[in-house]
């Protein structure tokens, strides 16, 4: 049985034969597993700037607002970057690079787009001592610089479609800041298409978007609602902007993706035109779609538990770790670096822990640190013929024979995506409320809900919800069967279904 021990239990379990576990728990339901993480349903914020830095995903920069990726937080990020690129190739796209100085002037050309980022906007005024007869932009994304290029590049209809990608950092200064959340400068992909039709155009939108939601989906293991943004709420300079909203374990919103329809207000703009077969000189229609480094903060955000970190298989930089128990005994270390060689075989990405450290604090740090599966391994065990394999997810124990281990890691690392999805989709859609007024609506978001509601479709309305809610507009579902016929603000007669959230 446990002792206790001034308010804690300390846990020594045998697993199997002899892999031995150690951690301290406080004495109750809510048991802290690691220490100096925050209590997550105290103060989710501060857990989640704990997890980040004490599991080395990120450091912060010596420049306000800025951030370091440090290598294991950098590998999510190039599993999200490796998967996606395949994805936008998979459908045509071809990747370039542009450059990161914009001249100011280009930004001035569409008036819509240089109020939207005209806060946010870093300049560079001088080289030396010298002035710049004209400003340049570190671009806060890319429409203008992309733009000048293609009204040089594309003369004619047989020119089109135009499917470029970049991958790239931007800049906006922010004036409140969240590592991987919110930050003055940041890694993303931005898409940038030009079509010779409006259809063409829209299409190619709503594919983006669903190639963003399917690998939500199929990778990051999030379930998230689309749709499209409010007048209010879309990207400056945009005809329509389409979203993903994801849900945070605390009831908030991420923004996780968007996808817009430009319209040919940019092509119009930068002079954009095209010999098209009858003759005519037309602007082509326009689209761009970009998700950020921002994804690391929502998989954190959505998944994660008191334990720290718990990593979708799919994007984990390590997918199973090995450790061996009494590794000064004959045989341990020889038989783990075994298992380690067939499962690096099969293509699995894994790790051998043979650090001078206890088998305990090993299990802790890679809990904290969200690795999907470890392997325990002993004398006995080796004896028995079996191994102790530890899901982070479900936090299941089974022992598995040492011979089905090649085999078994792969269907088990499936079943904790597929299980990692589940849990997302049904925690999303049950912390889902249907609204009616204001005094609803403030109850539902109290209680960490996203809410549907009823929208009259007046700016005033969604400013009002901003200002007494603390909530803002997140997607107009494609879906619009009504779950009302009142404005959820006003209580005039309302056609449009709105979902609301507290947001990040």
């Amino acid at each position: 049985m446990p002792k206790r021990a001034s308010g804690y239990i300390m846990y020594l379990t045998i697993y199997g034969a002899d892999a031995q576990r150690i951690f301290m728990a406080k004495d109750s339901n809510d048991k802290q597993f690691v220490k100096d993480i925050a209590d997550m349903t105290v103060d989710f914020p501060q857990w989640y700037t704990d997890v980040v830095l004490k599991t080395q995903l990120v450091d912060y920069g010596p420049v306000k607002g800025t951030m370091v990726i440090r290598p294991y937080g950098y590998e999510i990020w190039e599993r999200i970057q490796a998967e996606l690129d395949a994805r936008f190739k998979a459908t045509g796209h071809k990747n370039a690079y542009f450059p990161m100085l914009i001249p100011y002037s280009f930004l001035t050309k569409e008036a819509e787009h240089v109020e939207g980022f005209a806060p946010e906007v870093a300049l560079v005024t001088h080289v030396g001592k010298n002035e710049l007869e004209e400003p340049l932009v570190v671009r806060p994304t890319s429409e203008t610089i992309i733009c000048s290029m293609y009204a040089k590049w594309v003369q004619s209809y047989r020119d089109l479609p135009v499917l470029i990608n970049q991958w790239a950092n931007v800049v906006r200064w922010e004036k409140t800041t969240r590592p991987f959340l919110r930050t003055s400068e940041f890694l993303w992909q931005e898409g940038h298409t030009l079509h010779a039709t409006e259809e063409e155009a829209r299409e190619e939108t709503l594919r983006m978007l669903e190639i963003y939601r399917s690998f939500m989906q199929d990778v990051l293991a999030i379930d998230v609602l689309t749709g499209v943004k409010t007048e209010k709420e879309k990207f400056a300079g945009a005809v329509e902007t389409y979203s993903m909203e994801a849900m945070m374990l605390d009831g908030k919103s991420l923004q996780a993706g968007t996808s817009h329809y430009l319209g040919n207000n940019f092509a119009s703009a930068f002079e954009i035109k095209y010999l098209d077969k009858d003759g005519q000189l037309k602007n082509p229609y326009q689209t761009s779609w970009g998700v950020s480094t921002r994804l690391i903060g929502a998989l954190i955000m959505a998944h994660g538990d008191q334990r720290g970190l718990k990593l979708p298989p799919r994007v984990a930089p390590i997918q199973v770790v090995i450790v061996p128990v009494a590794v000064h005994k004959e045989g341990v270390l020889e038989k783990a670096n075994e298992i380690f060689s067939s499962l690096k075989a099969e293509g699995v990405r894994v790790e051998l822990d043979d650090r001078d450290q206890s088998p305990g604090w090993k299990y802790n740090e890679w809990e904290m640190k969200g690795v999907p599966v470890r392997i325990e391994i002993g004398p006995r065990d080796i004896e028995n013929g079996a191994a102790m394999v530890v899901r982070r997810d479900t936090h299941e124990k089974k022992l598995v024979p040492l011979g089905e281990l090649t085999s078994a890691i792969p269907t088990l690392l499936d079943e904790i995506h597929d299980n990692m999805f589940r849990q997302s989709h049904d925690f999303l859609h049950s912390h889902i409320a249907v609204c009616h007024d204001m005094d609803e609506m403030a109850k539902a978001l109290d209680e960490r809900n996203f809410v549907k509601a009823m929208w009259c479709g007046c700016r005033e309305c969604e400013d009002k919800i901003k200002e007494q809610l603390a909530a803002t507009s997140r997607v107009l579902p494609f879906d619009q069967t009504p779950v009302g016929d009142k404005c959820v603000c006003c209580g005039k007669p309302a056609s449009k279904v709105l979902y609301f959230a507290k947001s990040y």
